[in-house]
């Protein structure tokens, strides 16, 4: 090796096989990694609560021999909790707030062998599609740094783009990994509900939309690093369906002719930009060409009605993660505690029931059913991943005259990737498109319930029909 630098751009797989071999020691990948993260750091603001003393102790003692030995690697400050480190949901009120324990994805994180270096900013509570918390300051995309990386995982999608990290966590509610992932150029999949575990705090979260995994440069990483974490934990209230065989041998396994359903505009949804309308083109005419067969569909689906449904789940779950913590401090939440969209959605579940609460998750079950009995003559459904490419910072604000203003342009911008979180189902964004002026666009594709396998075979098909990790971005190490 010449340098360092000659592990930089080299995919998880990667670097843990030179670990393996001997050929680089894990304190020297956590030191470059260091290095990048002070250098890229003051430029993005991917990084927001650095862990460098943690990682170097542990980079130096007795690291499990997993499949990812040595790899330095990063947190979103969402969800999982990791002990001895302050967990700050983007959010003001927890600033100081230090977890005790880690969360099981974070023990299996480690028992895979990374190293965590730091926490990932994110937007307050995980709320909107883009990273710009008040207490933070925004996120921003190294492929242009005055526009989103998107969110609510911006910042390790940020991070793994410029080169910090190889791959990075993040968790997905309503399609906050491929959100990024579009946004930034990374492969992102949301796996199966519960194909990873959410506790010990957790059973599920928002009724089951949340799931958790990674943001990769490379489809072998996503999967890899699935098999490390993924199965049921103690006290799950379900899990996903255990896959066949590991996810790492679908990558590379023939796919066979998959049906694609192609699905670009959805009825009363909002417009679709010209650059995302070719990006989902350009991906459907790839997959024909690598002989799948791919049709257009137009499913009934009430837009609104899954909008508005979606939108007091996520209200609720809010009201009930504050309620939580002022439960904790013995006095109520005000205002001004908060940033304006947050308050506002936490009123708008307090003027809502549990039999509100319950109707809205038969609501949301009875589409996932509609869905289930779609897939039954497909194999893989084709969207874009959003309504525009990735946005100027700025335009999701909210103001205390408008305080839901920031939701409401979220609604236009996230349009497709919600309904794989309706559903459970697994999906992905891959990065297929650059437009003109060099943004990212991701091509979404959703698999059946439980079929991650299918949709690795399709994403390592594509990856070396149209190979990304060549790519760099005008701000990278």
């Amino acid at each position: 090796m010449s340098g360092m630098e000659d592990v930089t751009w080299l995919d998880a797989t990667g670097q843990a096989e030179l670990v393996r071999r001997l050929e680089v020691k894990p304190v020297e990948l956590l030191e470059s990694a260091i290095e990048r993260v002070e250098a890229l750091n003051p430029r993005l603001n991917a990084v927001v609560t650095p862990m460098f003393d943690q990682a170097r102790s542990a980079a130096a003692g007795v690291i499990p021999d997993g499949p990812f030995k040595g790899v330095p690697f990063l947190l979103k400050d969402v969800v999982a909790a990791c002990k001895d480190v302050r967990m700050t949901l983007g959010a003001g009120i927890l600033q100081h707030f230090v977890a005790d324990h880690d969360s099981e994805l974070v023990r299996r994180l480690r028992r895979a062998g990374l190293i965590i270096l730091g926490k990932t900013n994110t937007p307050e509570f995980g709320l909107l599609p883009t990273t710009e918390p008040r207490l933070f300051g925004p996120c921003r995309n190294p492929w242009d740094t005055g526009r989103s990386t998107g969110g609510s995982s911006g910042g390790s999608a940020a991070a793994v783009a410029a080169g910090m990290v190889p791959m990075a966590h993040g968790n997905d509610g309503g399609g906050s990994i491929r959100i990024p992932a579009s946004c930034c150029g990374l492969f992102g999949l949301k796996p199966t509900r519960a194909r990873n575990p959410l506790g010990p705090d957790f059973g599920d979260l928002i009724g089951g939309l949340v799931a958790e995994h990674a943001l990769t440069r490379s489809v072998r990483d996503s999967a890899a690093l699935l098999d490390a974490t993924s199965g049921p934990d103690i006290g799950d209230p379900y899990w996903a369906p255990p896959p066949v065989r590991p996810f790492i041998r679908e990558v590379g396994a023939n796919p066979g002719r998959l049906r694609i359903a192609l699905l670009g505009q959805l009825p009363g949804g909002p417009p679709l930009h010209p650059d995302c309308a070719a990006a989902w083109q350009d991906a459907a005419a790839l997959c024909a060409d690598l002989g799948h067969e791919v049709e257009e569909v137009q499913p009934e689906l009430s837009y609104a009605a899954v909008s508005e449904s979606f939108m007091l789940l996520w209200s609720a779950s809010l009201a009930s993660t504050i309620d939580t913590i002022f439960r904790h401090v013995g006095q109520p939440p005000e205002a001004d505690q908060f940033e304006p969209l947050t308050w506002a959605l936490y009123e708008n579940a307090r003027r809502h029931s549990a039999a509100d609460y319950l109707m809205t998750i038969t609501n949301l079950q009875r589409t996932a059913r509609k869905f289930a009995r779609w897939f039954t003559n497909h194999d893989v459904w084709l969207t874009p991943v959003l309504s525009e490419p990735p946005v100027p910072l700025g335009q999701f604000g909210s103001t205390p005259d408008h305080p839901l203003q920031g939701m409401d342009r979220a609604t236009e911008y996230v349009p497709f990737t919600p309904f794989a979180n309706v559903t459970g189902q697994p999906a992905m964004s891959v990065p297929l498109y650059w437009n003109r002026d060099g943004l990212p666009i991701g091509a979404h594709f959703m698999g059946r319930f439980g079929d991650e396998a299918t949709l690795f075979r399709l994403a390592a098909q594509l990856e070396e029909a149209r190979p990304w990790q060549g790519r760099r971005p005008p701000v990278s190490a």
